[in-house]
């Protein structure tokens, strides 16, 4: 019953089976059919293809002892085959104990042409022997149930693991005895974990069901399993349940084993995540939220489906599961900023920054104009409203502003942080990242809007949420733990580390602006700075080399990949996959400099195992793909750096391979990589440097990616 609840789940419906009106070759299951297997194997005995077999137990142990010893490859020696039918008959009514053994003709060869395989062949006399149809307590074995199941229901073809391959043999004997024709057979190599052995419990989930409770989609385990072992021969990875019905060719299942990649699966996962609307994943939230106990029992329908929505659209671009939606509501409800300055990690990100001194006064200031009351908070009558656009579609996008007019409160929290910064003077992420960690308790995540209008469905009055599975921290208690924070900070991080340094450096030249000066500054229009705002990770995550192409060849089975095999500077050249095919000539890319994206994890594509990115610039519409131009005199293998950005020490180290995956950490900084009006790589308008000088490219005003 599970393993059909399973196919149910996967959406795997049967034309034909348990449970099916006018099924016509039921019943469906093996101990249901005894009286099937009793009938034909009586049959065979009647036609001479099978006998009767008395051997006991210890008789056979001695045979097969003998065997051993004279370096025979132990099966049954024949004893009961040509045995007295008298004989046979006057044991048979004794009520003597007997086997039922399928006789293998003298000579007997069994020939298959395996689509996955080839032609496979046995010597069925020499490797098997006479075997059992039917044990003595009158249960078959499982080949003869197999055979005759394949033989009664009119099977065609049989997919299946390679380790069936040499129950093929008995099988085909036994079908061959029946009259029947042999299905086609396409043996199909096992399933590894990563640590390349037999797939089993120790590798994870047990069963379809623990992947349907850990938040995955039908049609992406449907997509995934589908690629292990078989692409349709191009660098597609994400096809529609339609799409592989009509690519699915039997032929081109390939014969090395498959691992099954955890990270890959929810990669596949995200992509159709992507592809659905918000409405459409909101009930399978609710199933995670219900997991988890967030929800309470009887709450108020209309407060339910508010906090779900929210939470989805929250969650939207960086689910990998819909189980993601509901751990990250869980924390951003929660707020993990430490009791004390000294609590938190020594160099991490938040205490190095807490200790550029920016932090305590913009805390400080949060917390006077919250207890005065001037500080946006969430509107009750519109808690949706940091979700919602102008047109009342879900916001997805990150950057996106919530909708309503300016008294709104995601227009109002946005005039405020303006407001702040003029006052504070400071601008970029010296505001953002203390505002977030003091308002979240974390250095990054989604629009602070959004998370404090969650914050706030889940603190009103009657909400939906249970506030103890939720681990729910109300604002009011934030700003009480936040007060005891800043107390902690020791007085040298109470200032801004850049305004004492500008102050000494004045002092220091004996200069002072004069009046006329500080109006002329004051009234000099600002430079926008396309990283104002920006809050995903930094560009010194990547790990972006400089490498040369050795060698390229064409993809055998993907109509738009080249494989290369690029110099990036480590002991052995890295092989990667890419899809510059419709784009560019292989004899133009050999011997190019290029720019890598090293730090991704190792994944197939198309079966080819790649690891890294080439860097490409690109038009809008992706019509036109270049590569990156790489100065002459740079060196092989050295790290593309970012004026203003310190690739130096720990801080400056790119983030390891697992990191960059799970964060999503190129996706994120992806659209602040472009090229300049004069073809120039940049990131947020700094460009990408080598040794040797600026990259360059013959695409203005495009993508790099």
């Amino acid at each position: 019953d599970s393993v059909l609840a399973d196919l149910s789940w996967l959406g795997l419906t049967w034309d034909e089976g348990p449970n099916t009106p006018l099924a016509k070759y039921g019943p469906y299951r093996q101990s249901e059919r005894s009286t099937l297997y009793s009938k034909i194997a009586n049959s065979l005995i009647e036609s001479g293809k099978a006998y009767p077999c008395f051997s006991t137990p210890e008789e056979l142990d001695a045979m097969k002892a003998r065997m051993e010893a004279e370096g025979i490859p132990p099966r049954y020696d024949g004893t009961w085959r040509d045995a007295d039918p008298e004989v046979v008959k006057a044991k048979i009514d004794a009520g003597d104990p007997y086997t039922v053994r399928f006789k293998v003709p003298a000579g007997a060869r069994v020939v298959i042409d395996d689509a996955v395989r080839g032609t496979v062949s046995w010597d069925a006399e020499a490797t098997v022997g006479d075997f059992i149809l039917l044990r003595s307590s009158g249960v078959p074995v499982y080949n003869f149930c197999v055979a005759v199941d394949d033989a009664s229901m009119g099977i065609t073809t049989v997919i299946r693991a390679e380790e069936h391959l040499t129950n093929t043999l008995r099988q085909g004997l036994i079908l061959d005895a029946l009259g029947a024709p042999r299905p086609r057979y396409a043996h199909c190599s096992l399933i590894l974990g990563e640590d390349k052995q037999k797939l089993s419990k120790r590798h994870g989930a047990t069963s379809c069901n623990q992947f349907r409770l850990d938040g995955f989609l039908p049609d992406a385990m449907i997509n995934y399993l589908a690629l292990l072992g078989w692409n349709d021969g191009t660098d597609n990875e994400i096809f529609t349940r339609e799409e592989l019905i009509d690519a699915f060719d039997i032929d081109r299942i390939v014969k090395s084993p498959s691992v099954f990649d955890m990270d890959k699966l929810k990669w596949v996962n995200s992509q159709h995540l992507k592809r659905m609307e918000v409405e459409e994943i909101l009930g399978l939230v609710e199933e995670q939220l219900g997991f988890m106990g967030m929800i309470k029992e009887g709450a108020d329908e209309a407060k339910k489906s508010d906090f779900i929505f929210a939470t989805t659209a929250l969650a939207k671009q960086m689910l990998e599961t819909t189980q993601d939606a509901a751990t990250n509501a869980k924390t951003v409800l929660g707020y993990s900023l430490p009791a004390a300055f000294a609590d938190l990690e020594d160099g991490s990100e938040a205490k190095e920054m807490v200790k550029q001194g920016n932090f305590y006064g913009i805390a400080m200031k949060i917390i006077e104009m919250y207890e005065s009351g001037s500080f946006p908070t969430p509107d009750s009558s519109n808690l949706l409203a940091a979700f919602m656009d102008g047109s009342n579609k879900a916001i997805v996008e990150d950057n996106q502003v919530g909708g309503g007019d300016e008294t709104s409160y995601p227009q109002a929290y946005k005039a405020t942080m303006k407001s702040v910064a003029k006052e504070m003077k400071v601008k970029g992420k010296n505001l953002f990242h203390p505002v977030r960690l003091a308002l979240t308790g974390e250095m990054s995540g989604q629009d602070v809007t959004k998370q404090m209008s969650l914050l706030a469905l889940a603190s009103e009055d009657d909400t939906a949420v249970n506030a103890e599975a939720a681990d729910v921290v109300t604002i009011e208690a934030r700003m009480e733990k936040l007060k005891g924070f800043c107390d902690s900070i020791p007085e040298e991080f109470r200032a801004s580390k850049q305004a004492s340094d500008d102050a000494a450096n004045r002092s220091k030249d004996g200069k002072k602006q004069t009046k006329a000066e500080e109006e002329a500054a004051a009234a000099a229009p600002a430079v926008a700075d396309p990283l104002d705002g920006y809050e995903g990770p930094p560009i010194t995550a990547l790990d972006i080399r400089v490498g040369r192409i050795n060698k390229v060849w064409v993809h055998e089975e993907a109509d738009k990949l080249f494989c290369e095999e690029i110099d990036v500077g480590e002991d052995e050249p890295r092989q990667i996959a890419s899809g510059l095919r419709p784009y560019m000539n292989a004899e133009d890319l050999e011997g190019r400099m290029v720019l890598v994206l090293c730090n991704l994890k190792a994944r197939k594509l198309a079966g080819f195992p790649s690891h890294g990115m080439v860097l490409c610039a690109s038009n809008e519409d992706h019509s036109v793909v270049k590569l990156v131009s790489v100065p002459v005199e740079a060196k092989i293998g050295e790290r593309v750096t970012v004026p203003g950005f310190d690739f130096e020490g720990e801080e400056g180290a790119p983030f390891a391979e697992n990191k960059v995956g799970k964060k999503k950490v190129f996706e994120k900084i992806a659209p602040f990589l472009q090229t300049s009006e004069y073809g120039v790589p940049t990131f947020g308008g700094r460009p990408l440097l080598t040794s040797a000088g600026v990259c360059t490219s013959p695409i203005n005003k495009g993508s790099v990616s």
